[in-house]
């Protein structure tokens, strides 16, 4: 054998041998994205799950089997009827949020997991929703997508998934409910509007009432006010007259204590006799009297008469007190 044959076998041998590394290098290196799990089977029987970086696989014996995601999921549920407590259909539909938490159970215990979900929070949803009656239905969402999500989760665990959440999209009653429903909300509204308005007129009622009884307050406190003021007013009117009625008696009597006083109170009430029958005769109609007594001469006669009797009573007669006392220059 020549020398440029065996450099021919040679490098023959170690360009193959370069190439069956490159090929099984390149079968057997497995890059894994994150949030994302392989499934490897060897001779067709699971071997182990590869995670997120590199991983490395025997080409031709070992194979990766299922590709599974692990991330979150939105799984749509569609439409389904449902019939409430108070035999009531209701078409619902909803939409379903789940991960896959065990790669291994995800692939090998159920064929197509999330038909399986769907599935599964269908008749969950008609179990839980046929507990309820049409108006807590409304009420009770958040309950009922809370009892939804437990139910799945416990049927669910054997498979690996776990349901985050669960939320209803849409609940359509019958158009016959529908129609009672918008005449039940129309006459709670005019109800509100009527109870709203009568509180409108009550509290009116009451502002005007506590107005008016506020007024006649201040004008009965007003009223008492101006009666005490005016019964001070004449009291004091009384009690100046009556002052000034007793300073002008004790003038008088002072007066009527002097002989000069004593003259001109029998000339002042002569002059009153006087003029007191001559006001009687002016203001009566008929007057019968006799010509003899009603002459002027018999009237001063009579006035004096009169002081002559006050005299002789001794009313105006001093005391020797009064006499003995100096007189006052008035």
């Amino acid at each position: 054998m020549t020398e440029d044959a065996l450099i021919n076998i040679v490098f023959n041998f170690w360009t193959g041998l370069a190439i069956v590394i490159l090929v099984i290098l390149k079968n057997g290196l497995r890059f894994v994205p994150q949030n994302r799990a392989y499934v490897v089977e060897r001779f067709g029987k699971y071997y182990n799950t590869f995670t997120a970086g590199i991983n490395f696989l025997i080409p031709f014996i070992d194979k990766v089997a299922y590709d599974q995601t692990l991330k979150e999921m939105a799984i749509d549920v569609p439409s389904q009827s449902a019939i409430t407590k108070d035999n009531i259909a209701l078409e619902v539909d909803g939409i379903l949020y789940a991960k896959v938490i065990n790669p291994y159970k995800a692939s090998y215990g159920i064929d197509d997991f999330s038909f399986a979900v769907a599935q599964l929070a269908q008749t969950t949803m008609r179990s839980e929703i046929g507990k309820l009656e049409l108006d807590k239905t409304f009420e009770e969402r958040a309950n009922l997508n809370v009892a939804i999500v437990s139910s799945i989760n416990e049927a669910a665990s054997p498979w690996g998934i776990q349901v985050l959440r669960y939320e209803i999209k849409d609940i359509k009653p019958p158009k016959t409910v529908l129609e009672a429903m918008e005449r039940q909300m129309k006459a709670e509204r005019e109800k509100r509007a009527a109870i709203l308005e009568s509180e409108g007129m009550r509290d009116s009622a009451i502002n005007k009432a506590e107005g008016e009884k506020r007024a006649k307050v201040l004008a009965a406190e007003a009223d008492r006010a101006q009666e005490i003021l005016r019964a001070e007013g004449e009291a004091i009117a009384i009690a100046t007259v009556a002052e000034a009625r007793s300073k002008a008696l004790t003038v008088v009597g002072q007066a009527a204590a002097s002989l000069e006083g004593q003259k001109a109170v029998q000339f002042d009430l002569a002059t009153r006799a006087i003029q007191a029958k001559e006001s009687i005769a002016r203001k009566s109609s008929v007057v019968l009297m006799d010509a003899h007594n009603t002459s002027a001469a018999n009237t001063v006669a009579e006035a004096m008469a009169m002081l002559a009797a006050i005299n002789q009573s001794g009313v105006f007669t001093p005391t020797p007190d009064q006499t003995d006392r100096p007189r006052t220059k008035g």
